[in-house]
């Protein structure tokens, strides 16, 4: 599968949204790890990322994103998934993404809890 993965960044006061476009496979997940890592460099510490545009998730990108999760936690960081398919959401689960990075059934949700 080579589609590729597009990002778009909605920065907020005090929060950005990462929007997903496609399949996060090692070059999708690096792409998420560069806008991340970019929004951290300018400040942001709550990053939301948007997965609705996500309908695969290889186990390279997961590995990408525990990569992230780390570093978040390692900057006493918040970030959150949002509209996630089931399968990835299910993946998200067993791989224990979920445990660090909490996943929320819609983007306004997440915005909500996340600036609590």
């Amino acid at each position: 599968m080579t589609e590729s993965l597009n990002i778009t960044v909605d920065r907020r006061e005090g929060l950005a949204v990462i929007y997903t476009e496609g399949y996060i496979n090692n070059q999708g997940g690096e792409e998420i790890a560069k806008a991340a890592y970019k929004l951290l460099d300018e400040g942001y510490k709550t990053l939301l990322l948007n997965l609705a545009g996500t309908k695969i998730v290889n186990s390279i990108g997961i590995s990408i994103l525990i990569e992230i999760i780390e570093k978040m936690i390692e900057i006493d960081g918040k970030l959150g998934f949002c509209c996630l398919t089931p399968t990835i959401e299910k993946t998200f689960h067993i791989m224990g993404l979920a445990q660090y990075a909490p996943i929320y059934p819609d983007e306004a949700t997440a915005v909500a809890q996340m600036r609590s």
